[in-house]
């Protein structure tokens, strides 16, 4: 591969991580100018023998369109020519958009947006980290609840029937950024409420409706882990239970993290009691 401008290898490097996570069939980027040319860029830098393919660089700055089929929602990205990865100098644009959705739910989208690009601070890849890891997911869980409402009705009135139950997960890490995006995606598809903590020891808590929670915790115990185990798999007792409308799926870096979180929900004991947290891991 013939030698990549600092910025261009930059930008090269995240939309293959992007496109290398991409849910095949449903989620699509698409390069709004220069389209061949950065498809045979991203070609030959994830397989360098292709050398051949590439006729020249691009001229302009990098802008795509990214989505999910069936979602009235997609974000356009707009990269600067001289981006190298920092939010803090050169920072991308990004804009939702969607022909079908109203003002206020476009000022949502952008809002959420922008709230979400202050979670990700000095992420290495902060392209990648909005997209795939908050920005994607929140879309497929809106569409979900949007389709459940259309085409099943009395779902949520049947789910009312269920118990709510919890689970926790260890690992001896949890680094892929394949792994951290499935659970993402399940979590919006299962309306699970959790957080998973990544680094080294991984830990997976996850609460919801009982058949959801269930096939959850089968979902995560179907990938390939090291030293995977279910801590437990149990019903919230009724002091435990919370207004979980709104369900949201966080990352946390640190066991004073998740101690605060799962104190914040009044399920602290859960955690302590198998060792993951201690006084001495307590946040100030």
């Amino acid at each position: 591969m013939k030698a990549l401008t600092p910025p261009l290898e930059k930008q090269l490097q995240e939309l293959h991580l992007i496109t290398s996570s991409l849910l095949p069939g449903n989620e699509r980027l698409t390069f709004l100018d220069e389209e061949d040319i950065w498809n045979c860029l991203i070609m030959q830098y994830a397989d360098p023998t292709t050398d051949s393919i590439v006729a020249k660089k691009p001229e302009h700055p990098l802008r795509f369109r990214i989505d999910i089929s069936a979602s009235d929602v997609c974000f356009i990205v707009q990269v600067p020519i001289e981006y190298e990865g920092k939010l803090t100098t050169t920072a991308p644009t990004f804009a939702a958009k969607g022909d079908q959705i109203t003002r206020t739910e476009q000022e949502k989208w952008q809002d959420m947006v922008e709230d979400h690009l202050k979670q990700i601070g000095d992420s290495e890849f902060p392209i990648y980290e909005l997209l795939s890891l908050h920005l994607l997911p929140i879309l497929h869980k809106e569409l979900e609840s949007h389709l459940r409402s259309v085409d099943h009705p009395t779902q949520q009135t049947s789910s009312q029937t269920q118990s709510m139950y919890h689970a926790l997960l260890t690992s001896h890490h949890l680094i892929s950024p394949n792994k951290r995006r499935s659970l993402q995606h399940w979590s919006a598809s299962l309306s699970i409420s959790g957080f998973a903590k990544v680094g080294y020891p991984g830990v997976i808590y996850a609460s919801g409706w009982r058949d959801n929670v269930e096939e959850f915790v089968e979902n995560v115990k179907a990938m390939q882990w090291l030293a995977l185990k279910v801590r437990f798999v149990e019903e919230l007792s009724g002091s435990e239970k919370s207004d979980e409308v709104d369900r949201r799926w966080f990352e946390f870096q640190k066991v004073g993290e998740v101690v605060e979180e799962m104190r914040r929900l009044g399920r602290e004991k859960y955690i302590v009691e198998m060792g993951i947290g201690s006084k001495k891991n307590d946040l100030p």
